[in-house]
């Protein structure tokens, strides 16, 4: 791999120009696809939300910090005041939310009980059991009259919280109000557009708007710990790949040399494999972690938990294999030294292809292939059915697709392809082959596998942009360093514009297509409405719209029993 790489060139040769026009080609050649493939996408999201105008989400408006009301007593009624003051045109219900915990508690309690019962006729038909089954049915209809009692307005009310989801009578008059500020203290009525009522985190709106960032903050720092902890098991995967450390710190490591073959086992194949062992859990922590950050969306939560994996794989997967050996000596030096960062990048990025080559192949056979067979989800249920569940009436279950585990690890192989696109070419074959064999396991896994439970309209693309933005800025990083340690300072010079030249290519990107992605414009909301009155669709989506953001503390619990007929709402959004 060695005979490969930009390393074999002599100081100060002119061929370092010939990679250095490689490196301008396949800088250029990337922000051309980038900007293509993000006006793309802007279009297929444009056309994706006309063929959706049946989503209620079109027509509603999340609205948080509702003040309240003291005349009434009540916060449902400043809602019902404001906006039909100031939306009078466009202003058609709202439904207020309350703190369901009480009611949560009912039915997870009824939902026990009924269980209960289900378990007795499944096991026996005793007498005995008869008469248990009639103590929990009495107890079942006695815990039905208590979330009836709790689901009157008059005990709603005093449970009411500062949240509501308003509806419009056209996307229009949504997009005006979302995208608007409602009174001259945007601390109150803040408002935004509602997202799928199928990706609401319901419990997350309990949370008042004004925690927002300490829960944000709290989350960033326990990812940045868990950051800082993993460089431990990352650099001692990384002294294992250097066989002359091992041997300094742990001397019987020697012994490896006595079995033919098993010094290349140890030095080449386990440390990638080690290091992907570990790298496996990160994904399931941190989305755990972003529970905790107050996103009022599951597509949200998922989205900012693929930018923590990223930043985390960039950090210890990424830098810490290039630039591993004594981590605090290491940073020492970066930090005395910060001009010498880029040459200390190139030199080690230079050193580290067999790694990372390595690396792409384990990701590749392993990791694709626990992909196909799922064994963490097949042990899981396999563990239940022989424990807990043994004996009970099991329901077919499907998993959504995991982004936040996904996306980061395509992108760390975009990172490390792009780095050694001009270092080490003989590396992207590798990646190629990587690319063409995820590509045929994920069309299976997303047609076959895994099941939609939201909607975005490609708003993952615009990170996905940046994660290769930076890959390409890393890139350009790396070069100047290497051409500076092959004594070719003129090389160096040069590639200081086409990096100040993607920056501006960023900035650009971000006020072109970024908004359009998180906000709609009122031409295009308009146009639709216009659709819907020219093919008489308008009602029926705006009635689709108006029921649809119930909260389940109104929702009759899925009891699957006679009773559950007499669990029917008794509040209804106004």
């Amino acid at each position: 791999m060695d005979a490969f790489t930009i390393s074999n060139i002599r100081k100060g040769s002119n061929w370092l120009w010939v990679h250095c026009s490689c490196l301008y080609f396949v800088s250029f050649y990337g922000l051309y696809l980038l900007y293509k493939e993000y006006n793309d996408i802007l279009l297929k999201r444009i056309r994706q939300l006309h063929n959706l105008r049946h989503q209620p989400n079109q027509f509603t408006v999340l609205v948080r910090e509702i003040p309240f009301c003291d005349e009434h007593k009540a916060r449902d009624c400043c809602v019902d005041h404001f906006f039909s003051k100031y939306h009078p045109h466009s202003y058609q219900s709202y439904q207020i939310l309350y703190d369901g915990r009480d009611l949560e508690k009912l039915s997870k309690q009824a939902k026990s009980i009924r269980n209960k019962i289900a378990n007795l006729r499944h096991h026996s038909l005793t007498r005995k059991n008869d008469a248990e089954i009639g103590k929990l049915k009495e107890s079942l209809l006695e815990l039905v009259r208590k979330i009836q009692h709790t689901q009157t307005k008059e005990q709603l009310q005093a449970k009411e919280m500062p949240v509501a989801f308003v509806t419009f009578k056209s996307r229009w008059g949504a997009a005006l109000a979302a995208q608007s500020q409602q009174i001259s203290n945007p601390l109150l009525w803040i408002t935004e557009m509602a997202p799928e009522p199928r990706d609401v985190i319901w419990r997350n709106l309990e949370i008042p708007y004004r925690y927002f960032p300490l829960y944000k903050v709290g989350v960033y720092l326990a990812v940045s710990l868990l950051t800082i902890f993993f460089a431990v098991p990352v650099t001692t995967v990384q002294g294992v790949a250097k066989y002359d450390r091992l041997k300094k710190w742990f001397p019987p490591a020697t012994a490896v040399q006595l079995i033919p073959g098993l010094k290349s086992i140890v030095t080449g194949f386990l440390p990638s494999a080690v290091l992907n062992g570990f790298v496996y859990v990160v994904p399931f922590a941190v989305i755990e972690m972003a529970k905790f950050a107050g996103y009022v969306s599951r597509s949200r939560k998922d989205i900012r938990a693929c930018n923590m994996v990223f930043y985390f794989l960039i950090g210890n997967v990424f830098f810490l294999s290039l630039l591993s050996g004594s981590l605090l000596d290491q940073i020492g030096e970066y930090i005395s030294h910060p001009r010498d960062f880029p040459g200390r990048l190139a030199s080690a990025a230079s050193a580290q292809a067999d790694f990372f080559m390595t690396y792409i192949l384990t990701n590749g056979l392993s990791g694709f292939s626990l992909e196909i067979l799922q064994p963490g989800l097949l042990l899981w249920d396999a563990m239940k059915s022989h424990t807990w569940d043994r004996g009970k009436k099991t329901r077919p279950y499907l998993n959504p697709l995991p982004y936040y585990r996904i996306i980061p690890f395509v992108a760390l192989c975009i990172l490390i392809g792009m780095v050694y696109a001009v270092v080490a070419p003989l590396l992207l074959p590798f990646l190629v082959g990587y690319f063409c064999l995820g590509y045929v396991v994920f069309i299976n896994q997303i047609q076959d596998v895994y099941i939609t439970t939201y909607e975005t309209c490609g708003q993952y693309w615009p990170f996905i942009h940046h994660y290769i933005l930076v890959a390409i800025v890393i890139m350009q990083v790396t070069m100047i360093g290497l051409f500076g340690l092959k004594s070719k300072p003129s090389a160096s010079l040069s590639t200081i514009p086409l990096l100040i030249f993607t920056l501006l290519f960023n900035e650009y990107c971000k006020a072109r297509f970024l908004p359009t992605f998180f906000e709609c414009s009122v031409k295009d909301a308009r146009d639709r409405d216009d659709f819907d009155e020219q093919t008489d669709l308008l009602e029926a989506n705006l009635r689709n719209a108006i029921d649809a953001y119930s909260p389940p503390c109104l929702r009759p619990p899925d009891l699957e029993d006679g009773e559950s007929s007499l669990l029917e709402p008794l509040v209804s959004s106004v």
